[in-house]
């Protein structure tokens, strides 16, 4: 009897003194400016938000506004493109696919069409110089097809050139399809698949999938929850390491993070990422001196803006859905600097 009690007594003790240090950790952060901006805001960003921020091994922000809880699951729109890119490198650190891999390789019939010389790092740059359709007649053509497959061959036979690969920039759902599908190829196995196999399961990401009754989106089809992507985003901070596993090498970590853009390549870019560059799959928010990334993130069309700050070494998601807001980049840029003020930057 003793010794039950002794050992229940070293466990209770060992859950307080853990509770102890999580309240000293999150005592040193005053976000009470953060708390009001939230709340400021918050109708402004669709009324249900669920903000969350990840520093030191652990969760030193939560906040849900709304109906919106961690655990719910909505469409993120184009925060997909970062996974997708992510899933490319799991490719590129077992071999079997370079970044610098032409298409054609891997799709032949590419060479066809003048589209040759696209490789995989222009997929997710968006720097193909394939034109893409906007607005209704877009959404027309997309639900047409009901493979991914389709899809790529219509970009490949139907849609027009407008810069040589690499020459300028313009945001869309092309160039990350096309490297989902070439994925496809490689492995003989469909995108979602891939996707849970390589990404979400290694990740715990149980409620996200990129599964549809229509075709698979690589570029916008994601279905997530806050902390599912928050551990999408503690792998990225931590250089490719979830919970002590390697999910990504820190050479992909750092391949990702470094721009692919200059403001003069630039043809179209969503009004929320103007005046930023783009890298793999992530825009570059900040950038050292040398134009190297501090900042990347890869918001969506849907309101949803995760981030990693690798200066100041956090992790942040806001998560909601809302068509409607037009100063978002405005928005966040706020509240981003609200979370700054509370923790140092280590960059010069």
């Amino acid at each position: 009897m003793a010794q039950k009690i002794t050992s229940t007594c070293m466990k209770v003790s060992t859950v307080l003194v853990f509770m102890l240090l999580l309240q000293v950790a999150k005592a040193q952060y005053n976000f009470s400016e953060l708390d009001k901006k939230l709340n400021q805001y918050q109708q402004e960003l669709g009324g249900n938000v669920v903000t969350m921020i990840y520093k030191d091994s652990q969760m030193i922000y939560k906040k849900e506004l709304g109906d919106y809880k961690a655990n719910t699951v909505e469409a993120i729109a184009s925060c997909s493109k970062w996974l997708t890119a992510a899933l490319v490198m799991t490719f590129v650190d077992e071999g079997k696919l370079s970044l610098d891999d032409k298409v054609s390789k891997y799709i032949p019939e590419f060479t066809n069409y003048g589209k040759g010389y696209i490789t995989i790092r222009n997929c997710l740059s968006h720097t193909t110089g394939i034109e893409d359709k906007t607005g209704l007649a877009g959404i027309l053509e997309n639900s047409r097809f009901t493979t991914l497959e389709e899809e790529v061959n219509n970009f490949m036979s139907k849609h027009e050139i407008f810069a040589q690969p690499g020459q300028q920039f313009a945001y869309s759902s092309v160039g990350l399809n096309i490297a989902g599908r070439v994925l496809e190829i490689i492995s003989r196995k469909p995108f979602d698949q891939l996707m849970t196999q390589r990404i979400f399961r290694p990740l715990n990401m149980k409620a996200s999938t990129f599964y549809s009754e229509k075709t698979v989106n690589p570029s916008g089809g994601a279905k997530s929850t806050a902390a599912d992507y928050m551990n999408f985003l503690r792998m990225i901070l931590n250089k490719g390491t979830f919970n002590g596993k390697r999910i990504l090498s820190e050479q992909s970590i750092a391949e990702m993070q470094k721009s692919e853009t200059k403001q003069n390549m630039v043809k179209y870019t969503p009004a929320n990422a103007q005046g930023f560059n783009y890298a793999l799959g992530e825009w570059i928010l900040e950038a050292d001196a040398d134009g190297n990334s501090t900042t990347v993130a890869s918001p969506g069309l849907f309101g949803t803006w995760p981030m990693v700050d690798n200066c100041r070494g956090y992790a942040c998601i806001i998560f909601t859905k809302n068509l409607k807001t037009q100063q978002r980049k405005e928005i966040y840029t706020d509240i981003k600097q609200s979370i700054d003020a509370q923790i140092a930057s280590k960059c010069k």
